[in-house]
């Protein structure tokens, strides 16, 4: 039996870009597209949300100088570009997948519904969510947790390239700490940046647990589901 049935994943788009920083790294996008197929044969629904920093992010300094609602557009079509790479990579692996947009795109995705979107979860159907709110000034770690509070997930697994949520930046400093688990609360008074404000109190108010991992670790996935504890767990906690 799974320990999570329903699942959103949250992958970014810099991870998609891999060691080359910018654009899509079709190797890795293979990968992920792999980890996403065996745990869809273990039983799990899924979907996912990805990020569009590897192409264009509203708030770099690249955007300063334009409108920020202009910026924030820009952003959310990054994603779709990223949703479209990912779903054809798991179409390529047999996968019956299908890519909603919160933007209106008729003639490359589905119209996001929320009834709609759990009826492809049901079916065994990867569900892709593009194009972030569809609003500008919110990030796609909030429209993973607002998507997630939508078709009611059992866990947000956000997939990074460390291994959970550290006491500070792992990649600058090789003591840090990593915590097993911790309150949505101690997230946000020790500001650890897991997701942004909003996303967090989100999950926070409907009571959504986010699991941070390394999505680079083979199987990491499947065994999170599986039961095992995988990275940090973000949570109720004693609050």
């Amino acid at each position: 039996m799974l320990h999570y049935k329903r699942i959103l994943l949250k992958l970014s788009g810099e991870a998609l870009a891999g060691d080359k920083g910018y654009g899509i790294d079709a190797r890795i996008v293979d990968r992920y597209a792999e980890e996403v197929k065996r745990t869809l044969s273990l039983g799990a629904e899924i979907a996912l949300v990805i990020g569009g920093g590897n192409i264009f992010r509203g708030l770099s300094s690249a955007a300063a100088i334009m409108d920020r609602v202009q910026a924030d557009h820009m952003g959310m079509l990054a994603t779709v570009i990223n949703s479209l790479a990912f779903q054809d990579a798991l179409e390529r692996k047999g996968v019956f997948t299908r890519l909603m947009s919160a933007i209106k795109m008729e003639q490359v995705a589905e119209p996001f519904i929320r009834r709609r979107a759990i009826r492809h979860l049901e079916k065994e159907r990867v569900v892709i969510f593009g194009a972030g709110t569809g609003n500008p000034y919110f990030t796609t770690d909030t429209a993973a947790s607002l998507r997630a509070v939508e078709i009611e997930a059992d866990v947000i697994v956000k997939g990074t390239r460390v291994g959970g949520v550290y006491d500070s930046d792992p990649e600058k400093n090789p003591e840090a700490e990593m915590y097993k688990s911790i309150s949505y609360l101690d997230v946000l008074k020790k500001n650890l940046r897991v997701m942004d404000l909003t996303a967090i109190t989100l999950c926070r108010e409907n009571l959504l647990p986010i699991v941070v991992m390394n999505m680079n670790v083979e199987g990491n996935l499947a065994r999170l589901l599986g039961g095992e504890t995988v990275g940090t767990l973000v949570h109720q906690g004693g609050e």
